[in-house]
């Protein structure tokens, strides 16, 4: 194991100890071939993920489809319906109000 790995399994397995979805860590431990650190890792990526305030969601994902080569009328329509689909649902957004978050 290299120095830098061993020093990321020290740090989460630390972090773990104290992590308040452990119930979770350890059933993908048993149920996926991920070890303690990695399911770890993975709990907090998704919970960073479903934590992402709505502006930054649609400002994130305005760029990501704009560098796509997406217009905005492909654009706006598309990130109200993935806005209607998050686990953590968003308030509704009018498109105007999409716009807004996007450009001020």
């Amino acid at each position: 194991m290299s120095r830098s790995r061993a020093v990321v399994s020290s740090s989460v397995s630390t972090a773990r100890q104290q992590h308040p979805y452990e119930d979770l860590i350890a059933h993908l431990t048993r149920t996926s071939p991920l070890g303690p650190g990695e399911a770890a890792r993975v709990v907090a990526d998704v919970l960073s993920y479903f934590s992402e305030p709505v502006e930054e969601f649609v400002r994130r994902r305005h760029g990501e489809l704009k560098a796509r080569g997406r217009t905005n009328e492909e654009i706006f329509p598309r990130i109200a319906a993935e806005l209607r689909g998050r686990r953590v649902a968003a308030p509704e957004l009018s498109l105007r109000q999409l716009r807004r978050i996007v450009y001020g």
